[in-house]
């Protein structure tokens, strides 16, 4: 059996990705800010250093594959804290933990978001693209929660989509999901706040596929993409939600 890390372990996707792999027989380490083998606070750069040191440490043989799942949603303010934690957390822990899967041909999964398929504002992309981390935090609080939340997906899956050949020629299969909406902890509090409430409920009755995901639903893909049965899937981003961006951009894929 092999072993995993886990970004955002602790409840919603993660947790279910987590439950999944055990269940497979699989060692599962979970890094989250909290109810984690790694505590650590993924919104900032000494939490990730932590984070990425404590997993090299544990790990000393490898991993057989890691998931980048934490992350916040458009409701938490102040926003430039969904983009430390959407865009540069995750892709920190990605960078620290390509030598470990390296180390055993494994393979990794970044969760985006069917949020990530729009048009955001230019500025804001090149910081978040150059790595200005504080000049794209200071943009990101005069946005709205929503434009926050989906550039920072776009950002991170443009950012995996320019990498993955690069992994890959190291041994690394790099791929993403982008759930659509999901009954998750996270969403639940998104849709009982006023702004988001009338939204979210338009958005999940238009599913085609005529229900909501679940997290099991995003944990089957994920592990999917991690297995040997995907060996030959690399770069991709597969879409978990019940048909709505192909409802939304019928023309485009």
């Amino acid at each position: 059996m092999g072993i995993y890390a886990i970004t955002g372990g602790a409840t919603g996707i993660g947790d279910a990705v987590k439950n999944r792999l055990r269940t497979q027989g699989h060692e599962v380490l979970v890094i989250d800010i909290k109810s984690a083998d790694i505590q650590a606070d993924l919104s900032s750069e000494e939490g990730r250093g932590w984070a990425n040191s404590e997993l090299a440490r544990i790990a000393v043989d490898g991993l057989d594959g890691f998931v980048a799942c934490a992350g916040l949603g458009p409701h938490v303010m102040p926003y430039s804290l969904i983009t430390r934690v959407n865009y540069f957390g995750a892709k920190a822990s990605v960078e620290g933990a390509r030598d470990l899967v390296a180390q055993k041909n494994g393979a990794i999964v970044v969760v985006s978001s069917t949020s990530a398929v729009f048009d955001y504002e230019d500025n804001f992309l090149t910081l978040l693209h150059e790595d200005k981390e504080q000049e794209a935090c200071a943009a990101a609080d005069k946005l709205d929660g929503q434009t926050a939340y989906g550039a920072a997906k776009y950002a991170l899956t443009h950012w995996m989509r320019q990498h993955s050949a690069a992994y890959a020629a190291g041994g690394v299969r790099m791929n993403a999901i982008a759930p659509g909406y999901t009954n998750t902890p996270l969403n639940a509090m998104a849709q009982a706040s006023s702004e988001y409430a009338a939204a979210i409920a338009a958005y999940k009755a238009s599913i085609p596929i005529g229900f909501a995901g679940e997290p099991e639903d995003q944990a089957s893909a994920v592990c999917y993409l991690l297995s040997p049965e995907a060996r030959f899937i690399c770069g991709s981003v597969l879409f978990v939600d019940g048909g709505s961006d192909a409802q939304m951009r019928p023309g485009e894929f």
